[in-house]
């Protein structure tokens, strides 16, 4: 879609929109970012898998790049409370394919640093984490962590402060001390962290597609009218 039909059907959805919740998405984008990113590989516990994305989208991480190689990942509603809606969700799950490495692939091709998270004390600390590379915080699964490949591939791996006899923290909860420490130090720094222009456009329009009903045949309809009226005044 071309930029001024994505302005024109933005105006167009925004009449089913109350002005509340108009300024509501305008409030959350200002604090919506793509400087860090998530990685999940196969987590299967779905109360986990939702908790995390909960906790991502109330901190304002946008994506999350989901890895199945040998397990599914699934959501559950009651748990996200419609959090995930939100989000943008990339999944990895090509049969007989190494799915963490296309993932790390495409993340690095996007300009993001791997940091794979581990309990071995010779990792970095949080503290320790530079925030001039864009972060991609990769985490594993809830019985054996991260696969060895995830590991030997990560470009740096970072430890979680622990200091009882239990070695390691549910994954929903390591996920919310590692965003919640980042993105306060993120909103502290002087980077460039906030979405593009462009960025909030598309996903103004995303929003709103999901909050008017029938949002697909209300769309139809305006692009149609739209094209038949740019039509009349070319000829």
């Amino acid at each position: 879609m071309n930029a001024n039909n994505q302005t024109a059907l933005i105006n167009h959805l925004s009449q089913y929109v109350s002005e509340n919740k108009r300024e509501r998405i305008q409030d959350v984008l200002a604090f919506r970012t793509r400087y860090v990113s998530l990685v999940l590989e196969d987590i299967y516990k779905d109360q986990n898998a939702s908790a995390t994305l909960r906790t991502c989208e109330c901190l304002g991480v946008q994506d999350i790049h989901v890895i199945e190689n040998n397990s599914s990942f699934s959501i559950d509603e009651e748990v996200t409370i419609g959090s995930s809606k939100w989000i943008t969700l990339y999944r990895y799950r090509n049969k007989n394919e190494n799915n963490t490495a296309n993932c790390f692939t495409s993340l690095r091709e996007k300009g993001y640093t791997i940091i794979a998270t581990t309990p071995n004390r010779d990792a970095q600390t949080l503290e320790e984490i530079s925030l001039a590379v864009k972060p991609a915080f990769v985490f594993g699964n809830e019985e054996s962590g991260l696969s060895d490949y995830a590991l030997q591939s990560a470009d740096r791996h970072v430890r979680l402060p622990m200091y009882g006899f239990t070695q390691s923290y549910n994954i929903s909860v390591s996920v919310a001390v590692t965003l919640s420490y980042i993105i306060n130090e993120l909103h502290a720094s002087a980077i460039a962290w906030h979405l593009r222009d462009d960025e909030k456009k598309e996903l103004t329009l995303e929003w709103y597609r999901k909050i008017v009903r029938r949002s697909d045949l209300v769309e139809k309809a305006f692009l149609q009218s739209k094209k038949d009226s740019d039509s009349r005044r070319e000829s």
